[in-house]
C-alpha cells in the first residue's frame, strides 16, 4: 500500500505542480529539522540568546562552547553564571535535551552548520587605536580556529558587537584557509537589555541580518530568518547589507547613549537654575517625536557597550577622515564622565569639603536594576574618586559580589572585557571598602549615603530607621532619583537629587571640591 501511495505522488508530480510545491516545502522542513548550532563564548550575549533559541527551535540541536572551564560548570550547574530575571526557567527547560553547554569547542565547530561568534572584542589598551579601537583578538582566532577544524559548509554569525568591515576581515581569514569549504558571513547584532534581556528575545523590536548581497549570502541570510521565523512574526526579520549591520548596531547605542547624555546636560542646567529635570524631560518626552524613554537623569550610563561603542565609531571616523563626527561623538561620553565627577564633588564639597575618614555607604554597584554586571558602572568611578579623598566606603548590592567588586575596583581602564584568565588573578582588596548583604549593615554609622543602582528594593528601605543609625548631619546623594526628596527632608536627612532644586544646605555649599 505504501508503495502504491509513493508511486501515486511521484505520478502526480508530474501533473500537479502545486503538490511538486507542496513536497519540495516538506522537503525544506526535513533539513530544518537537521540544523546545528553552535554558540563560541558562553557570556552575557552567547548564553541567553541560545538559550531562547533552544526553547523556541525544539528540533534545532544547540551547543554553546567556551575555553572557561568554571563558566561552563556554571552554565551546567542549578547557579548559573549570569544573572537575569527568567534565564534560569529557560536553561533548565531546555538543558540536557536540545541545550548543551560544552568546553569541547573544536568538536562542537566541526560538527556545527551555523556558528554564531560571541567572543569579547574589548577596547585596545596599547598599540594602534589604544583607549578607542576595538581589539579583535579573540575574534581572529576564533576564525582561524574555525578554519582548522570544520570539514563542511559553514555559516558564520558575527553577535558580538564588532567595527564595521570585521566581517570582511574574517571573510579573508576563513577563504584563505578554506580547503575547499564554503563559508557565509553573516552579521546579527544582538539589541538586548540587561534586565530584560529574555523578554527582548522573546519579543524582539527587530532581528537584524546582514549578509552579502550574492546568491550564497542570501541562501544564507534565509536560513538564519529560517530559524528566528520559529518565533517572531517576519516584518520584525530585516535583512541588509553586511556593512548597514555592522554600523547599526554601533549606532543604536550611540543615539541611546546621546539621549543619556543629552538628560544629565539638562540636569546640570537645572541645578543652577532651580529646574526639576524630572519635569523637563517629562515635558520634553510627551512630545511624539522625541518619545519618553531614556530621559532618566542619573550619574551615568555603564555597561559593557555603550562607552566601547562610542570609542570605536569614534575611531571609525578617524580613520575614515572625519574628524568633526568624532568629535562629536566624543562629547558623549565627556559628558557622562562630567557627570560622574560632578556627582563625586557634589558629595565632597556637601560634606565640609572632606570625607577623609568618613564612612559613606554605597547602595547598588551594578550598572543598573535587575543585573549582576558591573561592567563600566558609574559605581566604580565614584567609589574610585570618593577613595582618592580617603574616605571609608560600605558597598551593597544584593546581586553583586564582594569580590567582584574588588576585582572591578583594583583594574585597570578596559582590562574587564579580557577573558578571566588573563585579569589579574588575585587583585589586592581596597582596604577602605567593605561589602555587606543588608542596605542597614551598610548605612550604619555613615556620614552619608549614596544610591548608585535604581534596585526597587532601595525605594521601600525603612529611611527612618537608617536616618537613626547614621552620624549627623546625614546626607543622602541619589544618583537615581528614585526616593522622595521631600519626604527625607521631613525625616532630617540633607538631600542631592540629581537634577532637582537644591537642598538649602547645598545651595550655600561650592558645586565643585
Amino acid at each position: 500500500m505504501s508503495h502504491l501511495s509513493d508511486t501515486l505522488r511521484v505520478c502526480a508530480l508530474f501533473y500537479n505542480p502545486l503538490m511538486k510545491h507542496l513536497l519540495q516545502l516538506q522537503v525544506t522542513d526535513l533539513s530544518d529539522k537537521m540544523v546545528k548550532i553552535c554558540c563560541i563564548g558562553a557570556g552575557y550575549v552567547g548564553g541567553p540568546t541560545m538559550a531562547v533559541i533552544a526553547l523556541k527551535c525544539p528540533d534545532i540541536e544547540v551547543v554553546v562552547v567556551d575555553i572557561s572551564k568554571p563558566r561552563i560548570e556554571a552554565w551546567n550547574s542549578d547557579t548559573l553564571p549570569i544573572y537575569e530575571p527568567g534565564l534560569d526557567d529557560v536553561v533548565k527547560q531546555c538543558r540536557g535535551k536540545n541545550l548543551f553547554f560544552s568546553t569541547d569547542v573544536e568538536k562542537h565547530v566541526a560538527e556545527a552548520d551555523i556558528i554564531f561568534v560571541s567572543v569579547n572584542t574589548p577596547t585596545k589598551t596599547r598599540g594602534l587605536g589604544a583607549g578607542k579601537a576595538a581589539d579583535l583578538t579573540y575574534w581572529e582566532s576564533a576564525a582561524r580556529m574555525i578554519a582548522d577544524v570544520s570539514k563542511s559548509d559553514k555559516i558564520v554569525v558575527e553577535k558580538s558587537t564588532v567595527p564595521v568591515k570585521t566581517a570582511e576581515a574574517i571573510e579573508k581569514i576563513l577563504t584563505h584557509n578554506s580547503k575547499g569549504i564554503n563559508y557565509q558571513i553573516l552579521s546579527n547584532p544582538e539589541f538586548l537589555a540587561e534586565g530584560t534581556a529574555i523578554e527582548d528575545l522573546f519579543k524582539p523590536d527587530r532581528v537584524l541580518i546582514g549578509g552579502r548581497e550574492t546568491p550564497g549570502g542570501r541562501k544564507a541570510v534565509q536560513a538564519l530568518k529560517d530559524v528566528y521565523a520559529h518565533w517572531v512574526p517576519e516584518d520584525r526579520i530585516l535583512t541588509t547589507n553586511l556593512w548597514s549591520a555592522e554600523l547599526s548596531k554601533l549606532a543604536a547605542n550611540a543615539f541611546l547613549a546621546q539621549r543619556i547624555s543629552s538628560v544629565n546636560a539638562i540636569s546640570a542646567l537645572c541645578e543652577a537654575t532651580g529646574a526639576n529635570v524630572s519635569e523637563v524631560a517629562y515635558a520634553v518626552g510627551k512630545d511624539t517625536r522625541i518619545g519618553p524613554k531614556f530621559l532618566n537623569a542619573s550619574v551615568g550610563f555603564g555597561g559593557s557597550c555603550f562607552q566601547k561603542d562610542i570609542l570605536n565609531l569614534v575611531y571609525i571616523c578617524e580613520c575614515n577622515g572625519l574628524p568633526e563626527v568624532a568629535n562629536y561623538w566624543k562629547q558623549v561620553i565627556k559628558i557622562n564622565d562630567y557627570q560622574k565627577s560632578r556627582f563625586v564633588n557634589r558629595v565632597v564639597s556637601s560634606m565640609f569639603n572632606t570625607v577623609s575618614g568618613k564612612k559613606i555607604a554605597v547602595l547598588g554597584f551594578a550598572f543598573k536594576k535587575d543585573t549582576g554586571d558591573t561592567r563600566e558602572t558609574p559605581a566604580i568611578d565614584v567609589c574610585k574618586g570618593l577613595l582618592g579623598d580617603k574616605a571609608q566606603i560600605s558597598i551593597y548590592d544584593p546581586q553583586v559580589t564582594e569580590d567582584q567588586i574588588q576585582r572591578d575596583l583594583a583594574m585597570n581602564k578596559f582590562d574587564w572585557d579580557h577573558p578571566m584568565h588573563l585579569q589579574p588573578t588575585s587583585p589586592t582588596a581596597v582596604k577602605q571598602v567593605s561589602c555587606v548583604w543588608d542596605a542597614y549593615e551598610a548605612t550604619k554609622g555613615a556620614h552619608g549615603l549614596c544610591i548608585l543602582t535604581e534596585w526597587d528594593e532601595f525605594k521601600t528601605l525603612d529611611y527612618q530607621k537608617i536616618f537613626d543609625n547614621m552620624q549627623k548631619p546625614a546626607f543622602v546623594f541619589d544618583g537615581r532619583n528614585i526616593v522622595d526628596p521631600e519626604k527625607l527632608r521631613e525625616i532630617g536627612f540633607i538631600v542631592y537629587s540629581i537634577g532637582k532644586p537644591l537642598d538649602a544646605w547645598l545651595k550655600d555649599m561650592p558645586a565643585v571640591a
